[in-house]
């Protein structure tokens, strides 16, 4: 567990501050998209031809939970990888894996900002300006 998250735990009416969702927000973000995680890897391992047997290789050092701590973080405060994993505890590059991958699952729950609404439509973007 990181220390943002026990930190979390203990006030509960920080997170609002920390990763811009209060705490209810926030339970039910990471409830939601574990879900929407653990179909996709399932669906993913359905259509997969396994070599290793399942349950090999190495468990990763953060929680899912932890995991979208991080992503939140960063779309919160924007700091760079190399901060994210001292803070986490892990590699540079893993923060930057860690962040894209919980991303796409974040888009599928969470609607889009108005930018990228109208981004999607060149019409629309044409209106704007």
């Amino acid at each position: 567990m990181s220390q943002l998250r026990k930190y979390i735990e203990k006030h509960p009416w920080e997170s609002k501050r920390l990763v811009g969702l209060d705490d209810k927000q926030l339970t039910g973000l990471i409830s939601q998209a574990s879900k929407l995680n653990n179909q996709k890897k399932a669906a993913e391992e359905r259509q997969k031809m396994r070599i290793i047997k399942v349950g090999g290789g190495r468990k990763p050092k953060l929680s899912n939970e932890d995991q979208i701590l991080l992503t939140l973080v960063y779309l919160h405060h924007l700091p760079t990888f190399q901060m994210l994993g001292v803070q986490f505890e892990i590699s540079e590059s893993a923060a930057n894996y860690i962040f894209h991958h919980w991303l796409v699952i974040l888009r599928e729950l969470l609607p889009a900002s108005l930018v990228e609404q109208v981004k999607k439509n060149d019409s629309e973007w044409q209106w704007i300006e």
